[in-house]
This record gives structure tokens, sequence and C-alpha cells, in this order.
């Protein structure tokens, strides 16, 4: 994200002036308070690689062509009432809904229903270099970007008001699914041309214009984002008048709201929470297989982690049992795999990398590594394949140093993390994925893909030309078993390499007042808030 697009967003921040202006103040009749953990760099999420704008706002801000059944896990329609894909799978034709509206804001009022203009306008601004809104606010989109679709979109076209083609270079068996993900909203063909006209482009992914069933009305940089309903929303009118996400207290902190009533829904409660949690009557939880995975990634680039026989040496310093039952206490299985084992491509045959600190040390002496120093980088912020990534860190920093090896953890913030992890100067750090698709390819492409490493995806900086050939193989096959065959293979690879060591595969875990309804947690990422609803007759208490 670019320093002007934060300092725009600031601009748009809302002073707490008067306490009818605080999150928790006026909310409870009419709406729910949301607490996670996070910041906000963009509203766009084209432009983000993960966290609030994707992992909660974007579902209450933006629809999407095609969605996922959170239950069946099957594509589904959304904006796009149905389609066809043609050319074994490399042309793909999409029948848009009529008579759906972009919201009204304070910024932009609609003169027509959504058509195939913003839908082409919406892939279009991503997918080709040349289009006059690539560039703005910096023309980076780290989800598509670590899947080289501007390389592989062939065009975008409108082949009628309601109908969009979309073809690529190639076939590629995991498109659908890529385009279901919350990285590709579509957007206000109308509204951007409204932007042009008054040169103020970049106003584009900072107030935000959608089809959601919620519409930005305030925020304040690094404390909340007061959302309202849009009652113009195609699926019927929201239940809540106005949800607040508040972003600005972590840990032990949104614990304390959640139980003093501040907050009405926990997202990503600390599993060591969890006792807590079930014993307070007025609480309710919900946990869910998550498609999620966290993980340690060497920096392949740095001597001597280029060497995979140092990288081995100390994945097998590493307790994982013990980081199962000192930060995910029950709520997470160890990771085999770079997939979840929820994934239809999950190599049965995957091992869990050994435990043995003796050999570790062994074999650092044979490399003749000797007083090694490194530095790991270390998100701060709570996230849904981790709930504690500093404790994390200080338990494999105690690993590696009984094995001689110091490691000096430098805690980071989201976007100062990105920065850092491109100028390679570190050594390790704790990253983790998740995905709201089921195609095996969102996880290994955008993770650790040669593409990947210029979008700021792939923490471990590893290109290797056998793996991507082998995602591409696997894109090609229109036969599911063919296509688990490759990622069999480059699940093997990854092993053999190791340029990032899977952790844990976490379920996902939700806390909210015993009066909230309708909430439902999806595996694949964040759910709407359109069915949520509080029900005074329960009261506080069952």
């Amino acid at each position: 994200m670019t320093k002007i697009l934060r300092v725009l967003l600031a601009s748009v921040g809302v002073l707490c002036a008067t306490a009818a202006l605080c999150p928790a103040s006026a909310t409870s009749n009419t709406g729910i308070v949301y607490c996670v953990n996070g910041e906000v760099n963009t509203f766009n999420p084209q432009l983000a690689s993960g966290g609030v704008i994707v992992d909660t706002l974007s579902a209450q801000l933006y629809d999407r062509l095609l969605d996922v059944d959170p239950y069946t896990f099957r594509l589904i329609p959304a904006l796009a009432e149905r389609w066809e894909v043609k050319d074994e799978g490399s042309t793909f034709i999409f029948h848009l809904r009529r008579d759906v509206s972009f919201q009204h804001t304070a910024w932009f009022t609609p003169t027509r229903p959504m058509n195939a203009e913003d839908v082409v306008f919406s892939f279009a601004r991503m997918f080709d270099k040349h289009h006059p809104w690539h560039s703005i606010n910096g023309g980076h989109y780290p989800y598509f970007d670590s899947l080289q679709f501007a390389d592989s979109v062939q065009s975008v076209k409108k082949i009628d008001t309601y109908t969009v083609e979309i073809k690529l270079v190639h076939p590629d068996a995991s498109f659908l699914w890529h385009i279901a993900t919350h990285y590709a909203p579509i957007l206000s063909a109308q509204y951007a041309q409204q932007l042009s006209d008054e040169r103020q482009q970049e106003r584009l992914d900072r107030q935000p214009v959608g089809t959601g069933p919620f519409q930005l009305s305030e925020y304040r940089s690094g404390q909340f984002v007061r959302l309202q309903r849009n009652p113009h929303y195609w699926k019927g009118v929201p239940r809540l008048r106005q949800v607040v996400v508040d972003l600005g207290a972590g840990g032990t902190g949104r614990l304390s709201k959640l139980l003093t009533g501040e907050c009405d829904v926990l997202a990503y409660p600390a599993a060591s929470q969890l006792t807590i949690l079930r014993d307070d009557p007025r609480l309710r939880m919900t946990l869910r297989p998550g498609m999620n995975m966290a993980f340690l990634a060497f920096n392949t680039r740095r001597p001597p982690l280029d060497n995979v026989e140092v990288r081995k040496a100390l994945s097998l310093a590493i307790n994982n049992e013990r980081l199962m039952a000192s930060i995910y206490y029950g709520t997470a299985e160890t990771a085999a795999s770079v997939l979840p084992r929820a994934s239809w491509a999950y190599d049965n045959d995957a091992k869990v990398t050994e435990y043995n600190p003796k050999a570790a040390r062994q074999r650092l002496e044979q490399l003749k590594i000797h007083d090694l120093h490194l530095k790991m980088l270390v998100p701060v912020a709570s996230e849904p394949w981790n709930p504690s990534q500093l404790k994390t860190a200080e338990l494999i920093q105690a690993d590696l140093a009984r094995v001689g090896v110091h490691v000096d953890i430098q805690p980071v913030e989201g976007r100062f993390q990105e920065n850092q992890l491109m100028a390679m100067n570190h050594d390790l750090t704790l990253g983790g994925w998740s995905t709201d698709s089921n195609d095996p390819d969102s996880f290994f492409r955008p993770m650790l893909s040669c593409a990947a490493i210029e979008s700021g995806t792939n923490y471990a900086h590893w290109c290797n030309e056998a793996f991507d050939d082998t995602l591409h193989l696997a894109l090609l096959s229109q036969q599911l078993s063919g296509r688990i065959d490759y990622y069999r293979q480059a699940q093997q690879i990854l092993a053999q390499q190791l340029p990032i060591l899977p952790l844990a595969s976490s379920l996902r875990l939700q806390a909210y007042r015993y009066d909230i309804k309708g909430l439902v947690l999806s595996p694949f990422g964040n759910s709407s808030f359109a069915g949520v609803y509080r029900d005074a007759s329960n009261g506080e208490t069952p």
C-alpha cells in the first residue's frame, strides 16, 4: 500500500468528538459491535493481501460474481445468476442479475443498476496493465499479481448489458474459484467515471461504493469503522441498522470488552480464553474447520538459509506439539502440508516434521554452522491461523536456542511487515494464509510461486521452476484426478525443499453475546452480516 493512500485514508477519519460517535454508544438497540484486532490500509480488497478488509469488511461492502457456500463448499451464484465454461476451460460467460443497485452514499448516487460495464471495469483494472485505472493508488493487486492473472487473462469484454465474457490465454481449472474470493469485488464504473471527471481517482479505494449489505458511514484510523445498512440491498434490507467494527483493542482487552458488553462479537479469541468463554452463560461460541495455514518462512535468499539442509536442521529443533498445547489448546492440528487437511488435494502420505533437537544440533555441526544469529519478523495482530503470534515466536526462539541458534524477535505491524519483507533483511518470519476458496491453487500460487515474490505474498522469497511448472499443469487438467496427482507432486517438492515449515491448521473461533442471532462462521473467511439480528426477547442470559 502506498504512503499516499495511507495518508488519504487517515484523512477520512471521523473524530470521536462526542459520546454518541464512539463505537459502543447508541449501538445496542440498532446494531452490533464487532471486535477484531487489525488496521485498515484501504477499503478495496483488490489492493489488500489480507487483514481486516478481506477478513471482515469486504463481505459487508461488496459482492462478487460468485460466492462459496460455507456448508457445501460449492460455487453458488451471486451477482452472476449463471455462468458457462467454454473452450476447454479458457472462456467464461457470466450472465448478470438485473436490478442490483449500488450503494447510495454521501459521495455517490447511482443512476443505473449494476451491469456489464461495472464487471468489465472491476476486472480490467486489475488485469490490464494499460488500463487508465490500473496504476491508481499503487497499481499492486497482491492476490491476483501472485497468480499472474495480468498475463493469463486475454480479454474482459461486455457482450451485452448483462453479459460478460472473460477469455484466458490458457485453460485454468481454478479460475472460477479465484474470482469467487473476496479479492474480486465488483466496483462501480459510474462512480469511477465521476471521480475521473473530478480528477480525484484516488478516492475510489478509500471511499468505497459496492453492492453489499452495508456501506461505509464513519472511519477513525486505528479505532473503528462504522457501517450503516444499505436499504437498496438486492437480497433484502439487512436487519441491523449499523455494524461498528472496533479495531482498537487486542488480546485481553477485546475479551474484557466482550464480557462487559462493549463488544457483541469477538473475532479470533485466543485459545487460552476458551474456558472463560465457555463458562459465561451470556456468551455463545462457534468453532469450524478453517481453510488456513500457519507457517514459519525461511528467507531462502539469505545464507545460510539458502541451504535446504540448514532449513531442515532448524525444523528438527522446533517442538510443534508444544506449540499445539501452548498456543492452540486443542483448536488446531499439527500441519504436515501447506494444504489444510480439509482440502480435496491434501496428500494423506504427508508427514509432520520430526522433533529431534539432538539430530538438529548434529546436522548443524556437520554443516559447520556455529553461533548462528537470526532475525525473525513477527506480526503482532491475532489472525485466523494464529491467535498469539508473539508467543509462538518466543516458543520457537527457545527451541532454537537449545540447539545453539540465537533468534532476535522483531515485532512488526501489518504494513510495516510487508515493507520489511520486501527489503529482504530478515531471516525468518511467522506467517499464515487463509482463503475463501476451496481450490488448492489459492494456497500454492499466492504463497510460494515465483510471481508471488514480487507481489509480496511469498514470504520465503523461494522460486522453483519445477514447482511452478507442476502448478501450471494442474490448471490445464480438466480431470480432478489429474489435478490431485499434480498437487501431490507439488507437496512432495515442498517437503523436499522446505521453503516454509507448516505449523498448524486452525479451527476458526468466534465468540458472541447470547442475544446475537444469524451469525454464520465460514471456514473460508468472513461472512456477510446481512442476516444478523439481536433477539431482545432472550435478554442477556438463556
